[in-house]
């Protein structure tokens, strides 16, 4: 997410699971991503580039720190103009918050929510 992504956009695609080394391994050999490490203090992400030019596709990360209460599934980044107002959109219109709002480095901030049929999405509003 270098560039300041446009609002209603899909900014990123992020995967969480227990085994993020395996997952990326596996992804690197189906797919033909190139793994880029991810500094989390302790232990590393992953983004994943593309085989030819390099660009930073989706991320493989690891269920822990600010990740631990992510559910495991592909789960996608939609661009916002202003969380706090987004979150209090999702559950007047039947919606939860399943992840409260969290920093996301000096990027912005995120949330994950679920819609009234179920599919989960994280909104993020940029820095």
């Amino acid at each position: 997410m270098a560039d300041k992504p446009e609002v209603g956009s899909l900014c990123w695609t992020d995967l969480s699971v227990p085994d993020a080394d395996r997952v990326r391994d596996f992804y690197v050999d189906v797919v033909g991503w190139k793994p880029e490490d991810c500094d989390m203090g302790g232990y590393s992400d992953y983004t994943m580039n593309t085989p030819g030019g390099g660009k930073a596709t989706v991320g493989v990360c690891h269920a822990r720190g600010t990740n631990a209460d992510l559910p495991a599934q592909w789960l996608i980044y939609i661009a916002v103009a202003n969380l706090d107002r987004s979150m209090a959109a999702c559950e007047a219109r039947g919606g939860r918050v399943v992840v409260a709002a969290k920093n996301f480095g000096g990027q912005g901030r995120y949330c994950v929510i679920q819609d009234p049929a179920g599919a989960v999405a994280a909104l993020f509003e940029p820095a």
